[in-house]
C-alpha cells in the first residue's frame, strides 16, 4: 500500500513537472493563463451561477488541455523528427490546429456566457453615471 501512495506522488511530481515546462517553454500557455485568470475575475465580479462557471471551467480546461498536447506533440516530433520532415510539419499543424479549435470555443462560450451580464452591468453603470 505504502508504494502505491509513493508512486502516486511521484505522477502527482512528473504531471507538475510538465506544467511547468509548458508555462516555461510556450508563449501562448502564457496567454491563455492571462485571458483565463481576466475571464475569471470578470466571472467573479458578475456573480455568474455555479452552472456558468462549470463550463467556463471546463472550457478553460479544454484549452490548457490542447496546449499541454501540442506541447508533447511537438517535442515528440522534434525527437523523433530532428531534420525538417512533410509529415512532421503536418503533425504540429494538426496538433497546432487542436489549440486553435478549443480556444475559438473558449471564445465563443464565453461571449455566450459573460456577454449579456458584462453588457447590462456595463450599460447599467453608464446609465447610472
Amino acid at each position: 500500500m505504502k508504494s502505491f501512495f509513493i508512486s502516486r506522488i511521484e505522477s502527482f511530481r512528473h504531471a507538475f513537472h510538465g506544467w511547468a515546462y509548458v508555462l516555461r517553454t510556450q508563449r501562448n500557455a502564457w496567454i491563455h493563463s492571462a485571458i483565463a485568470a481576466a475571464v475569471f475575475l470578470v466571472g467573479l465580479w458578475l456573480k455568474i451561477p455555479p452552472r456558468d462557471w462549470a463550463v467556463i471551467i471546463l472550457t478553460a480546461a479544454l484549452v490548457f488541455t490542447a496546449e499541454f498536447i501540442n506541447t508533447s506533440i511537438e517535442v515528440t516530433v522534434d525527437l523523433a523528427s530532428p531534420k525538417t520532415h512533410p509529415l512532421a510539419k503536418i503533425g504540429k499543424d494538426v496538433g497546432a490546429a487542436a489549440v486553435l479549435v478549443s480556444a475559438l470555443a473558449a471564445i465563443f462560450i464565453g461571449l455566450l456566457l459573460l456577454g449579456p451580464p458584462l453588457w447590462q452591468k456595463i450599460t447599467m453603470l453608464i446609465t447610472i453615471n
